[in-house]
């Protein structure tokens, strides 16, 4: 993934394993055939011996310093002020189109967000500034289901139009989600229909009618009329939290050893978080093979915008 400055080009190369082929990564992760070393104390003579890990991206034993470096980056970048915590969320109904089209509908998420934080911050009938901010892709649940969306962590003010003041939004409020999320929605219809247009669009399967531009057309037209998720809130504990909190996932698969609770028959059994029901921890069972393709590594920590 690329960092980027105020208009610069986003770089979203989102890579996938397949389950035997990640399976075949992990299998040798701290042991004999990765090689290791001997840990000697000084004062009783004691000794290990540690395997290396294989400092693959879906590994979730391999990624701690890695994640730590990204935090501490992410941390002397921070202003001295208020920040919030934006989120984006595509629709159920673009997940089948998102999973046939990765590289195209992530990039566009990403761009039509951006553009949506910083045409609205700009307008002065909200804020009049120009703002930047850090935003990570996810692009799963809870529960392991796929579901795309984009969280962003942004100051609560930017540089005025000519740069030479800093403008501060109101205290305990950024930008009107409502407006926010209209906005993103027209942005993204307008990509998603462009990249239709030019032929870029791979519908196959069960997609396969919405190739006729009729069909498209038609099934765009619900998308244009429900509300889209777009959320914003200041960070209870600040923005480090809200950074600490991206940092478990930044370098680490989608879920945590501590929420797989056993495997039975090639079955995974796991705990997982119900937001739908007052955030109750509820038990999943999944296929192994099902599980391992829901767990890899799906997230793209990307643009400082």
């Amino acid at each position: 993934m690329q960092l980027v400055g105020l208009g610069q080009q986003l770089d979203v190369r989102p890579r996938v394993l397949a389950p035997k082929r990640l399976g075949r990564a992990l299998a040798p992760v701290r042991q004999l055939a990765l090689g290791g070393f001997v840990e000697q104390c000084h004062d009783c003579g004691h000794r290990r011996v540690c395997y290396r890990s294989c400092r693959n991206r879906h590994c979730p034993k391999c990624q701690g310093p890695a994640r730590d470096e990204w935090l501490a980056k992410r941390r002397s970048e921070l202003l001295d002020c208020e920040y919030f915590h934006v989120v984006f969320t595509l629709p159920a109904e673009l997940a089948a189109l998102a999973l046939q089209n990765r590289r195209l509908l992530y990039g566009l998420l990403f761009r039509a967000a951006a553009r949506t934080l910083r045409e609205i911050a700009a307008d002065p009938k909200h804020l009049g500034a120009a703002i930047g901010f850090l935003a990570v892709l996810h692009t799963w649940g809870s529960n392991l289901a796929y579901h795309p969306h984009l969280h962003c962590v942004v100051p609560g003010g930017g540089l005025s139009p000519a740069g030479d003041r800093w403008i501060a939004c109101r205290p305990g409020f950024f930008l009107p989600v409502r407006v926010l999320s209209r906005r993103f929605r027209t942005l993204f219809l307008a990509g998603l229909e462009r990249a239709f247009l030019n032929g870029r669009l791979c519908l196959g399967g069960a997609l396969e009618p919405l190739a006729d531009p009729h069909a498209f057309a038609r099934w765009l037209r619900p998308l244009r009329r429900c509300e889209w998720v777009v959320y914003a809130k200041a960070p209870f504990d600040g923005p480090a939290r809200v950074l600490d909190d991206l940092g478990r996932y930044t370098h680490r698969v989608a879920i945590s050893n501590e929420r797989i609770l056993g495997l039975d028959d090639g079955t995974v059994r796991f705990r997982w978080k119900d937001y739908r029901q007052q955030h109750r921890w509820k038990t999943m069972a999944l296929p192994a093979a099902e599980f391992i393709r829901n767990s890899e590594s799906r997230i793209i920590p990307s643009s400082i915008t």
